[in-house]
């Protein structure tokens, strides 16, 4: 069975990393083979979210539409097209409906966030509502033969708009992200934040916090991701960081607590659709977290073992108090974390699930 994987970001977004590409040999393994074809290249990606390259971004647009017709055609050679948020970054699902409707291969759509929701950009701000098309994401969803969805939430809207919608949630590679030792003793705790330019307002809604407790403990807060040249917080030490594939791992690995912080304030229908990633990379690498109750993150985990809830920011100071005071906490929500991981979200378990997936599509096409 051949696929043909459309995806608008390359390996560098998580998106295309975690629900496309690490899927390619264990589908593989299962007789699906799958060509992952990014509507962005790497460095064509690199640029789109400084506003100084606005120029280049849309000459890599441009092209990215020209090769996309290249793929519309090998779609006649392909059992089924699998579409990972969208096959281009703006614009109305021309592509997508000359795939399902003209070239009239099945199509199976996966939602790792909730698209279906309009929010301005924090790089290009309200032109990025028009840019977007958010109105195409219903419009895939109606065209799909199956959905994947990353969280509940996501699963419950598209099957309102009844379309077959099946739950997987992303996980990472059990055993590249796993567990290192860690010195019980260690004097200076480092609190953790690994992220992108967008999700970093969330971040930014808890400095009050970090400020108070860094009147209480010595630690070190890391960042990872933020898309900021400087970032100030008073009274805290901070390492800031831009993110890197070839050190993703060993930045979740080097963190004592992690957190993650969803302010519901900004763009809540978007928040309402996360998929919780966060909380299986930490659990994956045995770090205790703390975390908001808002989508997927509510079902991943449990609340008081793997890992502690908060969402007012009393809460946020007396969950990281007590996970900062007590390193057998620490130690014992980690090892409980990378069980919950194991026993949950391993990557041959959701490769299973996909390619179920995948055949039902094709299969529905034949009957």
């Amino acid at each position: 069975m051949r696929v043909l994987a459309l995806a608008s970001y390359p390996v560098e977004a998580a998106g295309t990393r975690f629900r496309l590409q690490q899927f390619v040999k264990p589908l593989s393994e299962r007789g699906i083979e799958v060509t992952v074809r990014p509507f962005l290249n790497s460095h064509q990606f690199q640029n789109l979210y400084q506003r100084k390259a606005a120029a280049r971004t849309a000459a890599a647009v441009i092209k990215g539409a020209s090769l996309r017709l290249r793929d519309v055609f090998t779609g006649f050679g392909s059992d089924v097209v699998f579409i990972q948020r969208e096959a281009m970054i703006l614009g109305p699902p021309l592509f997508e409906w000359l795939l399902s409707n003209v070239v009239r291969r099945p199509v199976v759509l996966d939602l790792d966030d909730a698209t279906y929701v309009s929010y301005a950009s924090p790089t290009y701000g309200a032109l990025s509502k028009t840019l977007k098309w958010f109105g195409k994401t219903n419009d895939l969803i109606k065209w799909a033969s199956v959905v994947t969805c990353g969280n509940k939430a996501i699963a419950e809207y598209v099957s309102a708009q009844g379309t077959r919608a099946v739950v997987i949630p992303t996980v990472v590679d059990l055993e590249m992200f796993k567990p290192i030792p860690r010195p019980a003793d260690r004097s200076e705790l480092v609190l953790g934040w690994i992220g992108t330019h967008s999700t970093y307002p969330y971040l930014e809604s808890i400095f009050p916090v970090l400020t108070s407790l860094a009147g209480e403990f010595d630690f070190r807060l890391k960042i990872v991701g933020a898309g900021r040249d400087q970032i100030s917080i008073p009274n805290v030490r901070v390492e800031n960081l831009a993110w890197d594939l070839a050190r993703e791992i060993s930045d979740f690995q080097s963190i004592d607590i992690g957190v993650y912080p969803i302010d519901t304030k900004l763009y809540s229908g978007w928040a309402q659709g996360k998929s919780g990633f966060k909380a299986v990379q930490y659990m994956a690498v045995g770090v205790p977290f703390v975390a908001t109750p808002v989508g997927g993150s509510v079902d991943i985990g449990e609340a008081g073992v793997t890992h502690l809830f908060a969402s007012t920011n009393d809460e946020w100071y007396r969950s990281l108090q007590r996970l900062m005071s007590d390193v057998t906490l620490r130690q014992n929500m980690g090892t409980a974390g990378r069980a919950e991981a194991i026993a949950h979200y391993g990557l041959a378990e959701q490769a299973d699930k996909l390619a179920a997936a995948l055949r039902a599509a094709s299969e529905a096409r034949g009957s």
